[in-house]
């Protein structure tokens, strides 16, 4: 019975195998765990809805999930590769890196825009393959499985570097409390300005990295889509 609790997990693993909507997948785990566990549905929006009383910033991010997720369902991810198709010079590496400095500039105000899951998957990878489809008509699989893994790790190298930018985030005190057990007493603005070099040098490494990576991909799979492979 103890396993059963863990059906939840089971739902993420089935529903993203399937690739069906993420949003749609997480909402269903959410309430299968609740039920096994013996809560049941009136008890778990009972615990959702403190929850989101009690940390109203947090939930600012599932809000964002469920508004792409709608946007996402009329259209969104078609309209998003349309306007980047319009353009005839974009590649993906140019789409993705583009993204990076401007994930960069709001990371380092802290600001979430519901990461891989709510942002770069409706928005950013339909761009990115736009990119494609507008010089070759069609995305190769094996070429959309690489955009997926540059997209998503460009959404996690600037996060990752560029959020501890923000004086009083929780990026920037874990640090700083990591620190601390070390004994080493180190002051958030202090953190920040040492940070600043490293985030910069992580964007610029990962945008270089992924036009080179960019081109090799075209010569790959560029050429196999135009012999019809």
């Amino acid at each position: 019975m103890e396993l059963f609790k863990l059906i939840g997990l089971l739902v993420l693993i089935v529903g993203f195998a399937l690739k069906l909507d993420a949003i749609l997948i997480i909402f269903a785990a959410m309430i299968a765990t609740a039920i096994a566990g013996g809560l049941g549905i009136t008890e778990f929006f009972t615990i959702l809805g403190k929850s989101f009383v009690s940390n109203r910033a947090m939930m600012i991010f599932v809000i964002i999930m469920f508004v792409t997720g709608t946007m996402e369902r009329n259209g969104l991810r078609e309209s998003a590769a349309k306007l980047i198709g319009r353009s005839k010079k974009a590649t993906p590496g140019k789409v993705i890196m583009s993204y990076g400095i401007f994930r960069a500039i709001f990371g380092a105000f802290n600001a979430s825009f519901g990461g891989v899951a709510g942002f770069v998957r409706p928005i950013i990878l339909p761009m990115a393959e736009g990119a494609v489809l507008s010089k070759h008509g069609e995305v190769d699989e094996n070429y959309s499985e690489e955009i997926k893994g540059m997209s998503a790790a460009m959404e996690n190298i600037t996060w990752f570097f560029w959020q501890v930018l923000f004086v009083g985030g929780s990026g920037a005190l874990l640090v700083q409390g990591t620190l601390k057990e070390l004994g080493y007493s180190v002051e958030l603005i202090d953190l920040a300005k040492v940070e600043i070099p490293v985030a910069i040098f992580a964007l610029v490494v990962a945008s270089v990295y992924f036009l080179l990576k960019d081109k090799r991909l075209e010569k790959t799979y560029g050429k196999n889509i135009k012999r019809g492979e």
